[in-house]
């Protein structure tokens, strides 16, 4: 596997991990990642099973008619350890998200900002609104310079599965190993109030994030890539 390229490495997870004989249909999530050393070789990869949404991820999965129903909001917490409260309604003064929209108003939209990479740990993830120990964008001591997210305009559907895989590279100028322990997918999220009317934009939300199961360390002059696959039926 050392020397290969990336287009040689399946970042599939092997078919013993999947769940087998199920007669519904299953979501699960996994985290592929591939260290590179200086000349460009594979030195590690690393799979495991991803299975970590955060609160901020389950209020924005919430239904329309929860919030009609019970009049009740979601309290969202950003990267900052700030807070807004989103109630989504059909009303003309309501906050909300649609899907799909790229615009930047009029009347709201999602995306992913970044995969982010840390060196902490946190044991319960649900209440996790940032990364314990992020790592810092740069190349400085202790830096990772973060390349930008590579993410599928469409679902892949192969029988009776359908999955999307997001990854982003990181690459090592620090000047000595870096060791990564968790990491997190980070959105950026607008809402517009009415037409026209901004709301603050929620800046560095955490809606997924996982302790890795054993460290990965990135030498220096190297890479690592960090791979989110998404999947219903695998």
């Amino acid at each position: 596997m050392v020397g290969k390229g990336i287009e040689d490495i399946d970042i599939t997870m092997p078919r013993d991990a999947y769940n087998i004989s199920k007669d519904t249909p299953t979501f699960n999530a996994y985290l592929t990642v591939v260290v590179r050393d200086s000349e460009g070789k594979v030195v590690k990869i690393h799979r495991q099973r991803s299975h970590s949404p955060t609160a901020n991820f389950i209020g924005l999965m919430l239904p329309l008619n929860y919030f009609s129903n019970t009049g009740g909001s979601f309290t969202i917490t950003n990267t900052g350890n700030s807070t807004l409260s989103y109630q989504p309604q059909l009303n003309s003064g309501a906050r909300g998200i649609s899907y799909p929209n790229s615009n930047t108003s009029n009347p709201g939209y999602s995306y992913i900002a970044m995969i982010q990479v840390g060196s902490g740990t946190q044991s319960n993830p649900y209440s996790a609104y940032s990364l314990a120990s992020p790592i810092a964008n740069g190349t400085g001591t202790g830096q990772l310079v973060y390349g930008q997210p590579s993410i599928p305009s469409n679902i892949t559907v192969s029988g009776n599965s359908a999955y999307f895989t997001i990854s982003q590279t990181f690459n090592n100028q620090s000047g000595g190993t870096i060791s990564i322990t968790e990491v997190g997918i980070i959105t950026t999220i607008s809402f517009d109030v009415i037409i026209g009317t901004a709301w603050p934009i929620a800046n560095q939300l955490l809606v997924w994030y996982d302790v890795l199961s054993s460290p990965i360390s990135v030498p220096n002059g190297g890479s690592v890539t960090i791979y989110y696959t998404f999947t219903v039926n695998p």
